[in-house]
């Protein structure tokens, strides 16, 4: 499909840098199916149905922007994927500066030789030491905000907190899996009470989830590949929530594809370990979910492809336009959608 016609006008003022606060109190637009509502996100229990389950990722963002030098050049790399104990794929700023076997010195005792360019461009980074990469990150690097908050204000202390979700568990991660963000004990008491139920499960979001399509055709655009796993306990509790009529909600486009990735025309979610390059776009089967909640995206980008395959492009668009007209906030720190394809 042509890229474009995922296209529309977003004004830039739309784009919220910093959440709501509580997290609870930010807007929810609801389409189930036809219908339309605007609510907020705290009304979440009276949206979903007695028997119905959330599915949270419980990846944790690890503060990977590192900003170092090689000689007089100034590098900046932003971690993509874990490739080894001491090797992560990485995004670098200025690598035209760097040859393979280069030394990046990031301060604070840490350092990482280039190695093995991709072909999109990104090195490897092998990190020097016995220490874990972990404990150097936490030296050296900071909280990597996405590139359109990025661009607007810098990182500060508040984002350490800002940009992790509660349910964040499993480090790994360069960006925040931003719907769980909206999540806060007491929401989650709410839905208990209702009969709403939550799984988790962990995808280590990359930062190719950044990334623009460049392409004019989304069957010339490549996905880069993230690692995610559903074990065999929370597969069963899943299958099971539908066997007894309930229906799977996933909590972002990251819970959301790792669960696809793991299902198949059978509509059984299967347990997963590995990598996952999955790309939705309209014409594509469901199996895994019946539903999602996720934050408004950007033109143009694969996830806003993701939402048009599961509601339709023109529904998707409309809806779009009617929260633009209405205020809502976009992008990681703005409001959420829920969004039922079947409204029965």
């Amino acid at each position: 499909m042509r890229v474009d016609l995922f296209d529309f006008d977003l004004p830039a003022e739309r784009i919220a840098l910093r959440p709501a606060s509580p997290r609870d109190s930010a807007r929810l637009l609801v389409l189930d199916g036809d219908a339309t509502r605007d609510r907020i996100v705290r009304d979440l229990p009276g949206e979903l149905r007695a028997g119905d389950c959330l599915v949270f990722n419980d990846t944790r963002v690890i503060p990977a922007q590192l900003e170092g030098t090689r000689g007089e050049a100034r590098i900046g790399a932003t971690l993509h994927k874990r490739e080894g104990p001491r090797r992560w794929r990485a995004f670098v700023r200025n690598a035209r500066r760097l040859r393979e076997g280069d030394s990046i010195d990031f301060g604070a005792g840490v350092s990482a030789i280039a190695t093995d360019r991709g072909e999109d461009g990104s090195l490897a980074l092998d990190f020097a030491g016995d220490e874990p990469v972990e404990l150097l990150l936490e030296r050296a690097g900071r909280m990597p905000l996405p590139p359109y908050i990025a661009a607007k204000r810098p990182t500060d202390a508040r984002d350490a907190d800002d940009y992790q979700t509660m349910f964040a568990a499993e480090p790994g991660a360069v960006a925040a899996p931003t719907a769980a963000l909206h999540f806060t004990p007491d929401l989650i008491a709410a839905l208990d009470a209702a009969g709403i139920g939550h799984e988790t499960l962990t995808l280590h979001v990359g930062a190719g989830t950044f990334l623009p399509v460049k392409a004019d055709d989304t069957d010339d655009h490549r996905m880069h590949a993230e690692w995610g796993r559903i074990d065999a306990a929370t597969a069963d509790r899943l299958n099971a929530v539908r066997a007894r009529g309930g229906r799977v909600i996933a909590v972002g486009t990251t819970s959301l594809r790792l669960i696809e990735s793991a299902s198949g025309p059978d509509r059984i979610i299967r347990p997963f370990e590995g990598d996952t390059a999955i790309f939705i776009t309209p014409g594509y089967t469901f199996h895994g979910i019946d539903g999602l909640l996720t934050n408004f995206h950007l033109p143009k980008s694969t996830l806003f492809m993701l939402v048009s395959a599961l509601m339709g492009r023109e529904r998707m668009q409309a809806a779009y336009a009617h929260a633009i007209a209405s205020g809502y906030r976009f992008y990681s720190y703005g409001d959420a959608s829920l969004l039922l394809p079947d409204c029965g």
